[in-house]
């Protein structure tokens, strides 16, 4: 690698680190609309919630190590190595880290690359995506609107009708079993 893209690929990544640092520290006082669901995955209404904010401390006493460096750390896991990835059960899917809805398990496929992957989100309020640059790679992240946890990356290559593919960590979400 030449000197000048290796120092353009630092540079971009002193910004990421820099946005992520500045929206970690935000005020408590900061709102995002979402939408609520019940566990049987019935909408309940737009809300306005303050942001879910904990320090490093705080996250590591009610998160696993994995999950901590993955939804606090832009970690992943590896494939095929947490249990559910494969699930096809009625459900939700909800943030580990803030119980937000974020997929419908009706919109769950086998993408065949060992992660949960879903073809759109339950409501496009409930995650937020931004650009991912890192290790010279154009993806699109993908994050709880609620708390900002990692939880993987969205591509264009999913089936119909949206053809994308969230394709998901495992131990980013919660499956809640849709009751009968």
């Amino acid at each position: 690698m030449q000197r000048r893209q290796f120092l353009f690929a630092l540079s971009g990544v002193a910004v990421f680190l820099a946005s992520r640092s500045y929206a970690s520290n935000t005020s408590g006082g900061d709102k995002v609309t979402i939408m609520r669901f019940s566990d049987n995955g019935k909408p309940l209404g737009r809300t306005a919630l303050v942001k879910v904010r904990k320090d490093k401390a705080e996250w590591r006493k009610v998160l696993s190590p994995l999950a901590y460096e993955v939804t606090r750390e832009q970690g992943t896991e590896r494939p095929f190595s947490q249990p559910g990835y494969d699930r096809h059960d009625p459900g939700l899917y909800r943030c580990a880290c803030c119980d937000n809805a974020l997929f419908d398990a009706s919109t769950k496929f086998d993408s065949g690359t060992g992660w949960p992957s879903f073809w759109q989100p339950i409501a496009a309020e409930n995650v937020h995506e931004i650009a991912d640059h890192l290790f010279g790679m154009s993806r699109t992240e993908v994050l709880c609107a609620l708390c900002d946890a990692h939880l993987g990356h969205v591509f264009n290559d999913g089936p119909q009708p949206t053809g994308l593919r969230y394709c998901m960590n495992t131990v980013s979400l919660h499956f809640v079993p849709r009751l009968k």
